[in-house]
């Protein structure tokens, strides 16, 4: 067993405080909220049941940590609502409209540059 894997084995909890499994070796009722998010799920408001780890050299601990939560709690996630849409539909448009020239870009504006293509480099 390399030292790594007996680092990010710890399924009693022992060790972090909640059960930590090593990336891709969790039981397969513990899911991710991405995961969860696939199937159509949120975790609802329950705890967080146990972690998944492995070593990465860009995070400052030299660890990843993403988070699991319970299938059998997951509840479905919640429709959309007409108010819901509009509020995104308007954040995106503020995000897509040029401060400079005031028109639609058509995509969203990059915030290095703070106005569209076009008026960033009028030459």
């Amino acid at each position: 067993m390399s030292p790594a894997f007996s680092r990010c084995y710890d399924p009693t909890g022992a060790r972090y405080g909640i059960p930590t499994y090593p990336w891709r070796l969790a039981p397969d009722d513990l899911l991710t909220r991405r995961q969860l998010r696939a199937r159509g799920l949120r975790p609802g408001g329950q705890p967080v049941a146990a972690q998944i780890m492995r070593r990465s050299p860009r995070r400052k601990s030299g660890a990843a940590i993403a988070y699991l939560y319970r299938l059998d709690l997951a509840r479905p996630v919640r429709p959309m609502t007409p108010g819901r849409v509009r509020a995104l539909a308007a954040a995106m448009r503020a995000r897509r409209t040029c401060p400079g020239c005031r028109s639609d870009a058509g995509y969203c504006i990059p915030t290095s540059l703070g106005l569209c293509v076009t008026c960033a480099y009028p030459a």
